[in-house]
């Protein structure tokens, strides 16, 4: 009876960027690169998993960075497992790939800023597809709660442009709550800083 009734119900996902990387230590831009979190990265997991509430279950990307984070919280609220899903990975980025801000802008002017892609970065529209199917296939596995999802910064980013609500920067364990709807219809929530402050102009 109370499985007839929660698959009416909205569901949540707390959808949260990763654990500080080698690369993010560096500046440097990941796509799919698998690049390993840094000491001050599992601290900030370790952090994190003190300050985030009850979750009915765990998701990661399978690059390393985003899995070993939900790895460190997943064991300190005591679940056995994470629910791993590359679907939930972070945009393949092309040639861009392991460059600083400040390459990127050499070689490609005005496109960061004028959120231009260059040839070979993954289309926004199959980021928005295949995170869509992913949080719906978390959803249903735990309809009516909530879930965390350790995720990447480009792809949450996409989501909420896709989704028309205010685009801000996410740092490490940051990000933002989505409710999945029982149709399917994804819509975004507040932004959050786990283990950080929001700027005021940020708090909305």
């Amino acid at each position: 009876m109370s499985a007839q009734v929660d698959s009416g119900l909205s569901t949540r996902l707390l959808v949260l960027r990763h654990g500080q990387s080698e690369w993010n230590a560096q500046g440097r831009w990941q796509g799919q690169a698998d690049i390993e979190l840094t000491e001050e990265g599992i601290r900030q997991a370790h952090q994190a998993a003190k300050k985030i509430g009850k979750f009915d279950l765990i998701a990661a990307s399978n690059l390393q960075r985003a899995r070993r984070t939900a790895e460190i919280i997943a064991d300190s609220h005591g679940f056995d497992d994470v629910i791993i899903d590359d679907r939930l990975k972070e945009s393949h980025i092309g040639p861009w790939e392991g460059l600083t801000y400040d390459e990127i802008e050499s070689g490609w002017p005005g496109y960061l800023d004028s959120l231009k892609q260059p040839e070979g970065f993954e289309p926004n529209q199959n980021v928005v597809q295949r995170m869509t199917a992913a949080f719906i296939d978390i959803a249903d596995k735990c309809r009516g709660g909530q879930a965390l999802v350790i995720s990447h910064s480009g792809v949450i980013r996409t989501i909420r442009r896709e989704l028309k609500v205010k685009d801000l920067r996410l740092d490490n364990l940051g990000g933002c709550w989505f409710d999945v709807h029982p149709d399917g219809r994804l819509t975004a929530g507040r932004i959050v800083a786990v283990i950080g402050e929001l700027n005021s102009s940020e708090s909305l």
